[in-house]
């Protein structure tokens, strides 16, 4: 599949007309003629199609032929297309995970959200993908780049992240491999899941899902990290956490919002003080 590619259903022009109240507006699809939203007077955006060709072609212009030879590319969306994500993972940069249980493999990924509904801003982060399970990860907050619709993407900080996001990435895996040597003590774990997740019910699940993980990976902390992104590659009974069906297109965006909250859970204090002791 070529970078540049765009489903066909993301791929459509974006026009305003005016709605009978004076500061809001309809954000309508030029394919469908379809109204997508309402937004405000002055919300303005780039088409999907303009966004992440944007970003496609400064990925293919700032990393080798090598690095992104073979990408991986899906989509998701939701609220009738206004919502749109571009999960890219890049197999020819990786790096092993070993414990003295298991081995696995994690490559590069690169997540790029946009909205033309309001609903969200202009973000890419950089993050991960586990070959053995595909579990999904993303770094945290220190690794995304962020813009509001109304004031346009910034493709040179985008760039500029791209440019040492190989470096990055090899410090990230240092970081995996250090977790892959952290034994966790079964009597730690659970009483750090019932502080950080607030919910005994919620900590017995994760607590089902860390059991899992340590019977493949062993009782360390990369264990329990598989876990969480366990949680947030899947919602169904392959974990326990199914999500509640809202009436609308939205699980794509919800299942990502699942990663955003792991991303919060490893740089929460619970967490960190259980890696340190």
């Amino acid at each position: 599949m070529p970078l540049e590619f765009i489903p066909e259903n993301l791929d459509f022009d974006v026009t305003f007309e005016p709605t009978r109240v004076a500061d809001k507006k309809y954000v309508i699809d030029n394919n469908t003629g379809e109204p997508i939203a309402i937004v405000g007077k002055d919300f303005t955006c780039a088409s999907h199609g303009d966004f992440f060709r944007d970003v496609m072609s400064n990925v293919t212009d700032n990393l080798t032929e090598k690095e992104t030879n073979g990408a991986i590319i899906s989509w998701r969306d939701a609220h009738s297309n206004g919502w749109a994500m571009m999960d890219m993972t890049l197999p020819n940069m990786k790096h092993k995970i070993v414990t003295p249980k298991h081995e696995t493999e994690i490559a590069q990924r690169i997540i790029a959200l946009h909205g033309v509904d309001g609903t969200c801003s202009n973000t890419v982060l950089f993050g991960a993908i586990d070959f053995f399970c595909t579990n999904g990860m993303i770094r945290g907050e220190h690794d995304k780049v962020s813009r509001k619709n109304t004031s346009g993407f910034d493709l040179d900080h985008f760039i500029q992240n791209l440019g040492k996001a190989n470096a990055d990435f090899a410090k990230y895996h240092k970081q995996m491999q250090s977790w892959a040597n952290k034994a966790l003590f079964f009597g730690d774990v659970k009483p750090m899941l019932e502080s950080l997740l607030k919910s005994d019910k919620t900590a017995e699940k994760m607590m089902l899902l860390y059991e899992q993980e340590a019977n493949v990976r062993g009782h360390n902390a990369w264990a329990l990290y598989s876990a969480f992104t366990n949680y947030a590659t899947y919602a169904d009974e392959r974990n326990g956490f199914k999500l509640r069906n809202t009436g609308g297109d939205t699980q794509a965006k919800s299942m990502f919002q699942r990663e955003a909250k792991v991303s919060q859970w490893i740089e929460s204090k619970q967490f960190k003080e259980l890696i340190a002791a």
